[in-house]
């Protein structure tokens, strides 16, 4: 096998994320392909070799997949963003089961499985999108949607988008054409010049309520009225409840603010969960998925079970690590004693703190900073962790902090299996034990799920 070389070969297996294995005939090794479902016959090009890995860039799909039906989204075979969608939603279940439990064997000896929960909506469930402009040739015309599959430039209008509702796909049709017929430019990433970046769309799926955020660089100015005017005027089946305009002059593809001018309305909407309502800002961070996050937070609260014996006061003080805005907190608050909540980013602590005032809690405290130094300054000790680490997970010195509590239980959210495992192997060193693990899909048509572990302490 020679880099460059093209070859084809069955997918045979995928591992977490979306890593498939293609057996190539004639050859010893395995090649890692991306993009891929179990079944297919692919042709890809190799472009790296390693010591007994193998990896190769998808240029084809030769024969689909038995497990594949036709997608009911236009926009499957160019957007990057799904990658299950033409797999009936069981069998995509199936194939995100699979791939968590590998990963749990590896690291667990024993442990009760308990399955993957289903999305309460397979489409239409997001509660945010961010998307970007571009174009989706070198020269086109302007695109404003997501990431072609595979490239980190060329953007796919996504117009007929399954995974959120209507009013996105009005949002965003109308932002482009207003945009084109002004032959306003796009920021492009290698020159930094341009002035249309992103558009972040964040709706309640309970409350109908809108918020619309134009992520631009300063190079240009925004025709404020006739912008507001034009989204005011879409007939929408929510209702806009804020429009505003983040200049962004930073050098990173990424949606941040140098300066959030407020065009119309207020700064954040309102959105329910489990009977609470919460606050939430352009930047704040919430779960994507609203009913889903009702199923995850349910099974959260199923695993911890009652920290109060019936006919008792609440006793228990609860750490909610990694907490933003604090939903799991607060829905925690009615059993606990007290709820300390601690997360980095200062704008989501702020969110919190008003959520919970919202809500009529007096036995929630927030504290912004990194988990790793504010263990050292919060005085008291805790009963019972959640864990709800960002992507990466936790860092390994915190880890070493939190496990000292001694606490006899925890349970540990994630969004990326590969980091659990890892922090499993050092929780598992520091004498505890994997008890019990479910799934609960978050993301349908994509590859990523949410798993919720039970850690208990070993008792020698």
């Amino acid at each position: 096998m020679k880099k460059g070389q093209v070859l084809e070969g069955i997918v045979k297996d995928i591992i977490f994320p979306n890593k498939g294995i293609v057996e190539v005939e004639g050859e010893n090794d395995n090649v890692v392909v991306k993009n891929v479902i179990p079944g297919q016959k692919v042709k890809f090009s190799v472009n790296k070799l390693r010591k007994g890995k193998s990896e190769g860039r998808l240029l084809e799909i030769i024969e689909k997949s038995p497990l594949e039906k036709s997608s009911s989204c236009p926009h499957f075979s160019t957007c990057g963003g799904c990658n299950y969608q033409t797999l009936e939603y069981d069998d995509q279940l199936n194939v995100k089961e699979s791939q968590v439990i590998k990963l749990i064997d590896a690291v667990c000896s024993s442990y009760e499985f308990d399955g993957i929960k289903k999305s309460p909506r397979q489409f239409f469930y997001r509660n945010k999108m961010e998307f970007s402009f571009g174009d989706e040739i070198k020269g086109g015309p302007l695109s404003l949607g997501m990431h072609k599959r595979g490239s980190f430039h060329d953007i796919v209008t996504v117009s007929e988008c399954q995974i959120v509702d209507e009013d996105f796909r009005t949002i965003l049709i109308n932002v482009l054409n207003f945009f084109s017929k002004r032959s306003t430019q796009f920021y492009h990433k290698m020159t930094h010049i341009g002035y249309l970046r992103h558009l972040l769309v964040r709706k309640g799926i309970k409350s109908g309520e809108v918020l619309i955020d134009l992520v631009t660089s300063s190079q240009q100015t925004l025709e404020e009225q006739e912008f507001v005017q034009m989204l005011l005027g879409l007939n929408l089946q929510g209702r806009i409840v804020g429009i505003l305009n983040t200049i962004n002059d930073s050098l990173a593809d990424a949606v941040q603010s140098d300066e959030t001018r407020l065009l119309y309305g207020q700064d954040f909407f309102y959105e329910e969960l489990l009977g609470l309502k919460f606050k939430i800002t352009p930047f704040s961070f919430f779960q994507t998925n609203s009913l889903g996050a009702e199923v995850l937070y349910d099974t959260v609260c199923s695993y911890i079970g009652d920290l109060t014996p019936k006919g008792m006061e609440p006793d228990k003080v609860v750490f909610d690590l990694y907490s933003g805005t604090g939903t799991i907190g607060q829905i925690l608050s009615k059993v606990a004693k007290k709820v300390i909540g601690v997360e980095i980013v200062e704008e989501a602590v702020e969110a919190a703190k008003l959520n919970a005032e919202l809500n009529g809690l007096h036995n929630c405290e927030f504290v912004a900073g990194d988990v790793l130094k504010k263990l050292d300054e919060i005085k008291e000790k805790p009963d019972f962790i959640v864990l709800d680490p960002p992507r990466e997970g936790i860092h390994p010195k915190a880890l070493a902090k939190i496990i000292d509590y001694g606490v006899d239980r925890m349970v540990y959210i994630s969004c990326k299996p590969t980091s659990l495992v890892r922090d499993l192997e050092i929780l598992q060193r520091g004498g505890y034990k994997v008890e019990r693990v479910c799934c609960v899909d978050m993301f349908p048509g994509t590859v990523h799920t949410e798993c919720v572990v039970c850690i208990q302490k070993k008792h020698i």
